[in-house]
């Protein structure tokens, strides 16, 4: 098996960008939009979110009016949205995934994500087809079923939930069946450092990928398993969260995802989940951009006082005001009281000049603090939440 999928995963980055930028105004031209002139201007089109998205499927079903194409399949996922799908080559670009994993046409892939509306099962499926390996289509349950069916066809591959895999093969072994499972490409959930050893223990080597149902795949693991690296057919921005920003090279921000797949094109989709990223190349040679991986929730909404605050607010903050560099809520409790603290990054030297714009921005009263430049933490969060119910 080569060590990579395609020449993409190994091209200078002038190359990647050039077609990169070709792509994304092809994009944008099926969305009846302006084209740009170089992938930084990305930042100054408006962000996609899902609350967006499912408002606009409300009014414009199923899709919300955007230009979907070659369209094979409909799915339904929490909200609800609806998210096409199409049986063309690796549509949602998972056999990049499947090959770095080393899986390819000499397997079997057990496959047990969901295959009933939402499309997860689909989506691995597919990048099993692209690597020439055949699948059985488990889905999720019937666990003794499923060790059953693992060690009669001679399963050599896992794909699923991190975690799933483990209750399979315990049962194996309850039920005394050999199974030949040696290689497991997971999403969907943590991939805790001791599960990860607990599978190496028993001969499989797993890696995990970040792929939503909107996106497909984000990005994935390479063996050498230093941070994630991003799809060849995507364009990753890291942003503040409730903005459309970038952050600074290394920060944690919002991950924002620009797909290339002509069947549908959505442009700078918020995922609403946070990451970094990691600076330079992978050590297996593969040379796109790398994230940190998943870091949390970016929609970090929080009520305060019975009144909902939104990182969208916190944005209106600083943008209201020109000396503001960066500002955190800080939600805690005094007694049996919620009290709002709002921290700013600046160089002035007066809280109370900020204190009006904070009670009309974000609804509430609340103290404010103000910090030297540099003094907030460059963790992603801009709403902390400290309060304890114990």
């Amino acid at each position: 098996m080569s060590t990579y999928f395609d020449a993409l995963e190994t091209r200078s980055q002038d190359e990647r960008e050039t077609a990169q930028l070709s792509a994304l105004n092809a994009q944008l031209a099926r969305n009846g939009m302006e084209p740009v002139d170089a992938l930084s201007q990305l930042s100054g089109l408006p962000v996609l979110r899902k609350a967006d998205l499912v408002a606009r499927q409300a009014e414009n079903p199923p899709f919300g009016g955007l230009p979907v194409s070659n369209l094979a399949h409909v799915f339904q996922s929490p909200g609800p949205i609806y998210e096409p799908g199409g049986i063309s080559h690796d549509w949602w670009r998972m056999g990049r995934f499947l090959h770095a994993c080393g899986i390819g046409k000499n397997d079997i892939v057990q496959n047990c994500f969901g295959y009933h509306l939402t499309p997860a099962g689909m989506i691995f499926e597919s990048g099993a087809r692209a690597v020439g390996a055949a699948v059985l289509p488990a889905g999720i349950g019937q666990t003794e079923l499923q060790a059953r069916a693992a060690h009669d066809v001679g399963i050599t591959a896992y794909a699923g939930t991190p975690d799933y895999l483990k209750i399979i093969l315990e049962k194996a072994d309850e039920l005394g069946l050999e199974l030949k499972i040696t290689r497991a490409a997971v999403g969907g959930g943590a991939l805790f450092p001791s599960l990860r050893q607990y599978y190496a223990d028993r001969g499989i080597d797993c890696l995990q990928c970040y792929a939503t149902a909107d996106l497909g795949n984000i990005a994935y693991e390479s063996p050498s398993m230093e941070g994630m690296i991003v799809d060849e057919n995507v364009i990753v921005e890291i942003v503040t969260p409730g903005t459309g920003d970038p952050v600074a090279p290394g920060e944690v921000g919002e991950v924002v995802v620009t797909t290339l797949n002509p069947d549908y094109p959505l442009i700078r989709f918020a995922t609403g989940d946070l990451s970094a990223v990691l600076e330079g190349s992978s050590p297996c040679g593969r040379t796109n951009m790398r994230i940190k991986g998943w870091m949390g929730r970016a929609d970090q909404t929080t009520k305060i006082k019975g009144m909902f605050v939104r990182p969208e607010q916190v944005a209106q903050l600083v943008a209201k005001h020109d000396d503001i560099a960066r500002a955190r809520v800080v939600a805690s409790r005094e007694g049996e009281m919620d009290v709002m603290t709002v921290r700013i990054e600046t160089a002035a030297g007066n809280a109370a000049v900020f204190e009006k714009s904070v009670s009309e921005l974000l609804k509430l009263k609340g103290k404010v603090e103000l910090v030297e430049i540099g003094g907030l933490p460059r963790d992603g969060l801009v709403i902390e939440d400290t309060r304890t119910y114990d």
